[in-house]
């Protein structure tokens, strides 16, 4: 017998689409800036507007994860970090989840089933590390906030407003302070990059894992995150958990 059951509250529903959209264009933009050469992009005003749209979809992406870190504590049951995060009894869980795939009888959850916890976990990992590297390439490459006047004050020659200095030009830096600072963004520069393949092959298995979930055995996780609400076949293991 079906049943249906409110789930994910609508700020937690919110999060999801605005940062699957800002996470898609993201990536969009972010290969525009990889392959400009082969685009035929070469001014430097277009190479600094690219960036700088990146910038400010960075800007949309940071705020809506800071946001769901937070609502991970006030928000309802399904949100809160206590449902997400491993706790104590988190092994067992695991373990009677993958007893009941191999019996061929899957549990059903009204959260994330235990693999998909694990699964949320590193996905906001890396979201995180590519925020809060991405937030420091911003400030090193275009000067912007919140770590941009700070990079700029860095590299400014003796006796420069750091306020005039313009992004991939040399006026008014100084060359030493300035190879420093290079040497520096280098390394977060390569995380951001590397972390990115990485994230996006996660987002994939994501994808694949939830439309296999939703289509052969009605784990209800699709049309959720539309309506908030999932209608299962059996009685959630989680129910009164």
């Amino acid at each position: 017998m079906l049943q249906r059951y409110k789930v994910w509250d609508v700020p937690t529903r919110l999060f999801h689409w605005v940062n699957f959209i800002s996470v898609v264009l993201l990536v969009l933009v972010g290969m525009l800036m990889l392959y400009k050469k082969e685009l035929g992009i070469v001014s430097l005003d277009a190479k600094v507007a690219i960036k700088e749209l990146h910038v400010v979809i960075g800007y949309v992406f940071v705020l809506n994860l800071l946001f769901r870190l937070m609502w991970g504590f006030i928000g309802n049951r399904f949100a809160r970090w206590s449902a997400i995060l491993p706790d104590k009894g988190f092994i067992d869980t695991v373990s009677a989840y993958i007893a009941s795939i191999k019996r061929g009888e899957r549990q059903q959850f009204l959260g994330h089933n235990p693999l998909g916890r694990l699964a949320v976990v590193v996905l906001m990992l890396l979201l995180m590390t590519q925020a809060a590297t991405g937030l420091i390439r911003a400030g090193t490459d275009v000067y912007y906030p919140p770590f941009g006047s700070m990079f700029a004050a860095q590299v400014a020659a003796d006796g420069v407003d750091p306020a005039t200095l313009k992004p991939y030009d040399k006026t008014g830096v100084d060359a030493d302070k300035l190879k420093a600072m290079l040497d520096f963004k280098h390394i977060y520069g390569e995380i951001h990059y590397y972390l990115f393949f990485v994230l996006l092959a996660m987002i994939l298995l994501h994808i694949v894992v939830v439309i296999r979930l939703d289509s052969r055995e009605g784990s209800g996780l699709i049309s959720a995150m539309f309506s908030g609400n999932k209608t299962l076949s059996r009685k959630p293991a989680d129910l009164d958990g």
